[in-house]
C-alpha cells in the first residue's frame, strides 16, 4: 500500500526574520544575525518540528541601497552560511542544512569540496541552493565593471554545476540540489538539474500554473516529476483569532520606515533608483534588469494588476518580498497550506517567519501539530539524511544521473 503524500517544510532563517521591519518588533532578537546561540536555538526548534531542512541565503556584497536605508536594517550583517551550517551540524541530528552559494563568483572545485565536507560532517544532510547572483553589486568585488548578463549567468551555472558534480562523483557524494527563481532560464535549469525549487508565488492560480509548467518540463527532460519538489515561500502571521493575526500584521507594517521600504522596492525592481519619484505616484515602466528577472516581473505585474502607488507597493512587499503571506489562526494557516498542497500548487513550503525567534516557535507549536493531525506532515523522522526526508533518490543513483 502506497504511503499518503506528505508535504515538505523548510525553515528559511533570515537573521531576525523576513518582515522588513521584523527586527523592530519588541520580541525579535535584533542582533540575531551575529549570535550563534540564536541560530543554534532556531535549528533545534525546526528539528523539534520535524522540518526537512533549514535554509540560509547569502550575497557576496553589501545589499544595494543608500547608507541611510542600510543602517536601518538588521540583515546587513550575518554569518557566512556554510561555516555556520558546519557548526549547526554538530548541534542537530536530523534536520537538513541548505546553504546558498553563487556559481557566478566562485570556484567549482572549492564549492564541491566544501559541500562534500558539510555532507560528511552532517551525515548526509547537506543541500546546495545554487544561485547566479541577483545582486549586481557583487561584480565589483570580483574585479568586474559590470555584472554578467542574465542568460550568460545561467549558461555559466550549468557548466559550473557539471564540474561540481564530476568532483562529487569521484567522492561518492551528492548533496541535495536546490534552485530558486522563476525566469525562463531558471525554470529550464531547474527542470534539468534541481531536486528542490524555491519560488515566490503569491496567488493560488499562478502557483498552480507554475507547478504544472515546471512538472511538464521535468518530464520533457526525461525525469520523474516527483524528483523535483516545488516549495513556494510562505510568511505566516499567527493569532488566537483572525482579527488578532491581522492586527499583528498591521503592527509590523507600521514599523516599516519609508526610506527602508523604498530601498527594498528599488532593489527588487532591478536595482533602479526610485528615490526621486513621488511616493504616492505609480511605478513607472522599468527597463529589463540583469539582476532578479523573475522577481522584477512579479513586482511589475502586481503593480499593474492592483494599480498600486510606489508607497503601496513597498508596503505590500515589506513582509515577504513578493512571497505569499498568510495571516490567521493555526487552523486557518493549515487550511491554506493544505489547499495549495492538495490542489497542485506545491509539494511543500519554505516557511519564512516574520520575526525571530517567536515566529518559528509559534509555527512549530501551533501549525505543525495541526498539519500532523491531518496526516499531512510527519510526526517523527523516519530517516537520517535530507534525501530520506524529501523522499529523493540516494547519492549513487543521483550522482550517476548528474
Amino acid at each position: 500500500m502506497t504511503a499518503p503524500r506528505q508535504m515538505a517544510l523548510g525553515a528559511f532563517l533570515m537573521a531576525t526574520g523576513h518582515h522588513l521591519a521584523g527586527w523592530r518588533h519588541p520580541r525579535a532578537h535584533a542582533g540575531g544575525g551575529l549570535d550563534v546561540e540564536h541560530y543554534r536555538a532556531l535549528a533545534r526548534t525546526a528539528e523539534r518540528g520535524c522540518f526537512d531542512a533549514i535554509f540560509l541565503s547569502d550575497t557576496l556584497a553589501m545589499l544595494p541601497g543608500r547608507l541611510e536605508a542600510l543602517s536601518r536594517m538588521a540583515r546587513t550583517e550575518h554569518f557566512e552560511p556554510l561555516t555556520l551550517l558546519a557548526h549547526l551540524a554538530v548541534s542537530t541530528r536530523h534536520i537538513g542544512l541548505v546553504a546558498t552559494v553563487t556559481s557566478s563568483y566562485n570556484d567549482a572545485a572549492t564549492v564541491a569540496d566544501t559541500f562534500a565536507t558539510l555532507e560528511a560532517l552532517s551525515g548526509g544532510r547537506s543541500g546546495w541552493n545554487l544561485v547566479t547572483s541577483s545582486n549586481a553589486e557583487e561584480a565589483g568585488n570580483f574585479g568586474r565593471d559590470r555584472h554578467f548578463e542574465h542568460a550568460c549567468r545561467y549558461r555559466m551555472a550549468e557548466d559550473f554545476l557539471q564540474r561540481v558534480r564530476q568532483r562529487w562523483r569521484a567522492r561518492g557524494v551528492a548533496p541535495v540540489q536546490v534552485l530558486a527563481g522563476a525566469s525562463e532560464a531558471g525554470k529550464e535549469l531547474a527542470a534539468r538539474q534541481a531536486e528542490v525549487l524555491f519560488t515566490a508565488q503569491p496567488e493560488l492560480a499562478g502557483a498552480q500554473a507554475f507547478y504544472r509548467d515546471i512538472k511538464q518540463r521535468v518530464v520533457r527532460h526525461g525525469r520523474d516529476p516527483a524528483a523535483l519538489k516545488v516549495m513556494p515561500g510562505v510568511l505566516p502571521i499567527l493569532g488566537a483569532s483572525r482579527a488578532q493575526a491581522e492586527e499583528r500584521r498591521a503592527q509590523l507594517q507600521e514599523l516599516v520606515q519609508p526610506v527602508v521600504g523604498l530601498s527594498l522596492l528599488s532593489d527588487v525592481a532591478g536595482g533602479f533608483d526610485l528615490s526621486r519619484l513621488p511616493l504616492d505616484g505609480p511605478l513607472p515602466e522599468l527597463p529589463p534588469t540583469e539582476s532578479g528577472v523573475s522577481r522584477q516581473h512579479l513586482l511589475l505585474e502586481l503593480a499593474r494588476r492592483e494599480g498600486l502607488s510606489i508607497r503601496q507597493l513597498y508596503q505590500r512587499i515589506a513582509d515577504a518580498r513578493g512571497h505569499r503571506v498568510v495571516a490567521g489562526t493555526a487552523v486557518d494557516i493549515a487550511d491554506q497550506l493544505q489547499e495549495w498542497f492538495e490542489s497542485g500548487a506545491a509539494d511543500g513550503f519554505n516557511i519564512m517567519p516574520p520575526y525571530l525567534p517567536d515566529g518559528l516557535d509559534d509555527f512549530v507549536a501551533q501549525v505543525v501539530p495541526e498539519l500532523q493531525h491531518r496526516g499531512l506532515f510527519r510526526r517523527r523522522y523516519s530517516g537520517s539524511t535530507l534525501r530520506d526526508h524529501l523522499g529523493l533518490a540516494h547519492s549513487k543513483e543521483t550522482a550517476e544521473h548528474g
